[in-house]
């Protein structure tokens, strides 16, 4: 038996997953009633496969900046370490078909991109570590997968 952790997805079982998905991974609720629902973007099936850096950190830089035209309740979005996908954070919006319809935008906007975002020593803390062709590639991917984005279990 695995000891339960204090941080969600060290206690999903990632054996049990099934690549690409989005679910919900969490709610916090603050002591003023405001809600964080945290996303769970997998990209890349656990432990088989994962996403090279400068594609993914390009594909975070672009996700993260266009993410907020199409939903105003952001919070964060960010890179997992494992390198197989991203969190989306988002405050007061309990609403899954929307996350679902703003990530598929997002992923678009990615598709036509002509540049990435912020992509300089000045705004970024690796700016050497990118590649615009490899974010397009992995959004393309998981557009493709769109039917599949609501199963996470095998």
């Amino acid at each position: 038996m695995v000891k339960k952790m204090n941080v969600e997805s060290f206690n999903l079982d990632h054996t049990k997953v099934k690549a690409p998905y989005v679910r919900l991974a969490g709610v916090t609720e603050g002591q003023n009633g405001d809600k964080i629902f945290k996303y769970d973007i997998r990209l890349k099936q656990p432990n088989k496969e994962h996403m090279e850096m400068p594609a993914l950190h390009s594909l975070e830089h672009l996700m993260a900046e266009n993410v907020r035209n199409h939903l105003e309740h952001v919070v964060d979005l960010s890179p997992m370490g494992c390198q197989t996908g991203f969190y989306l954070a988002v405050i007061n919006h309990d609403d899954y078909t929307g996350i679902l319809e703003a990530l598929e935008k997002t992923l678009n906007d990615v598709l036509v991109a002509e540049e990435v975002p912020a992509c300089n020593e000045i705004q970024c803390g690796w700016a050497a570590s990118h590649s615009l062709e490899g974010a397009k590639e992995l959004a393309q991917q998981l557009l493709e997968k769109r039917s599949e984005w609501k199963d996470v279990f095998e």
